[in-house]
């Protein structure tokens, strides 16, 4: 680890985590000596800052006996730990933002304010559907073609920021590209909401950082705190968005990483609550039992769940490489939407990001033939708008269409072997494909429980689909929906 980062190592530090005080230079330099001897291809273990406490406990081991106390990733200082509270609070104000300007373009272009949007589509004529779909197309694509241009030397990707970069993203790039994305969406393109919330909590982490003088390593760890906060903001998941942060974006649970994470999380959805409601995103949903026939189920769905994923994150890697340059990025989401838009006639739940779609399975209304179509059309749907070169999140859409994918694998079960309701089904399928395609089970199950407020009675067919899902796909390929993106490096 560079100096740059706050922390050495394999050498001597500011101080270290094996029980010793900051002025025990000695003692410091014992102990590296010793874990270097047990761990010789690991090296020494530093923590920063160093605790201050100077006495061992009675058995003369070091703190850093327990991985999970290790703080090579950055320097939890005072001034760190301010700037946090600044990025969440900015990321939740952020995140309510990005969701008013959703919310006011899906009222002005469908109406029915007080309904979902998914019974303002389908309240919506067949024209009206198209011609929406085509009006976002040509707006997205001029204005993400104009902004690309003008801010062609700014960085606003945050996943390679975190894991390639130092953390860096311009805000202003990053704020266009958000609203766009949302008004789009709002007009009902296939896409994720998510990724403007998650892009301008990670942009707000990175201005802040630099303007209270931290370094890369603690940068990067804050643009990561501030992407998920992003996604816990917008969905009130404090602990999934925290998860989201440790385990997708940094690969550690490790208490260096789990503090900020939860506190970042927790502060930006509190901020939301200002704009946002405070219950679940899926309301209504029964309390799932377990049953036999359901543990036996996801025993053996699992593993489809897995191939399912490996497909789709390939389809989604595929697309993603051979978006349209120029000026064919202009014309491009036009035809995308427009496809999007007549497929709409017959499947309105295709619009938006699938929230709707994914709580009617929750809660069972849909035929065994009506979850086959949607869990092959909506991937389609999504890839077509993603492929055009539109900025949009992938969550949603995921997990949505594991929802009915799980539905009709679950319907299709009952038929042998009835005693589950299909939204146990569903929950289940959309557990393991999001856990899948994320690489991060913890997150997606989390993510999962605190969506729906649901699925306690139910966890161990839950833990079952989305381990052996995760397990497939790991084995079969270990690209997700966020490393499946990024764009190809320079040759």
């Amino acid at each position: 680890m560079s100096p740059e980062d706050g922390s050495e190592s394999t050498g001597p530090g500011p101080g270290d985590s094996t029980g010793q005080g900051s002025g025990d230079s000695t003692g410091q330099a014992r102990d590296r000596r010793s874990w270097a001897r047990r761990h010789p291809d690991r090296g020494a273990r530093v923590r920063e800052p160093a605790p201050k406490i100077a006495y061992r406990i009675g058995s003369n081991r070091g703190a850093t006996e327990q991985p999970n106390a290790s703080g090579d990733v950055a320097a939890l200082t005072p001034r760190f730990w301010a700037v946090l509270v600044l990025v969440g609070v900015a990321t939740g104000l952020l995140g309510a933002l990005m969701m008013y300007v959703l919310f006011s373009v899906e009222h002005l272009t469908y109406g029915h304010a007080s309904a979902s949007f998914q019974y303002a589509v389908e309240q919506s004529s067949d024209t009206r559907r198209v011609v929406a779909l085509l009006v976002a197309g040509a707006v997205g694509g001029v204005a993400w073609y104009v902004w690309r241009k003008l801010m062609a030397n700014e960085k606003a990707e945050v996943d390679d920021s975190i894991w390639r970069g130092t953390g860096k993203l311009s805000f202003r790039r990053s704020l266009g590209t958000s609203l766009i994305s949302e008004v789009v969406i709002g007009m009902g393109a296939s896409i994720g909401r998510e990724s403007a919330p998650k892009l301008m909590g990670g942009a707000a982490a990175s201005t802040l950082a630099d303007w209270g003088g931290l370094n890369a390593a603690q940068r990067r760890l804050l643009v990561a705190c501030g992407a998920g906060a992003g996604l816990a903001a917008v969905y009130n998941v404090p602990l999934g968005g925290a998860l989201f942060t440790a385990e997708l974006l940094l690969g550690t649970i490790a208490l260096p990483v789990v503090l900020p994470a939860l506190a970042c999380s927790a502060i930006a959805t509190a901020t939301a609550w200002l704009y946002l409601p405070q219950h679940a995103t899926y309301l209504g949903l029964p309390a799932f039992r377990f049953t036999g026939t359901l543990l036996t189920w996801s025993v053996l769905a699992g593993p489809v769940f897995g191939l399912a994923s490996v497909g789709w994150v390939r389809l989604v890697g595929a697309v993603s490489q051979h978006r349209p340059r120029g000026l064919a990025s202009i014309a491009a989401p036009i035809v995308a939407f427009g496809a999007v838009g007549a497929l709409g006639v017959a499947y309105p739940q295709l619009f938006g990001n699938g929230k709707d779609m994914a709580h009617d399975a929750f809660i069972g209304v849909a035929t065994i033939g009506g979850f086959a179509a949607l869990s092959a059309l909506k991937p389609v749907a999504t890839a077509l708008c993603l492929g055009s070169g539109a900025s949009g999140g992938l969550f949603t859409p995921t997990m949505s269409t594991g929802a009915v994918f799980g539905g009709f694998l679950g319907l299709a079960w009952t038929l042998a072997w009835p005693g589950s309701p299909e939204g146990a089904f569903a929950l289940v399928g959309a557990a393991a494909m999001i856990g899948a395609s994320m690489q991060a089970p913890l997150a997606g199950l989390v993510l999962m429980l605190e969506l729906t407020h649901s699925g306690f009675g139910i966890l161990v067919p839950m833990v079952a689909a989305t381990v052996e899902a995760t397990a497939v796909a790991r084995y079969l390929d270990g690209y997700s929906i966020y490393s499946s993106r990024l764009p190809a490096e320079p040759g």
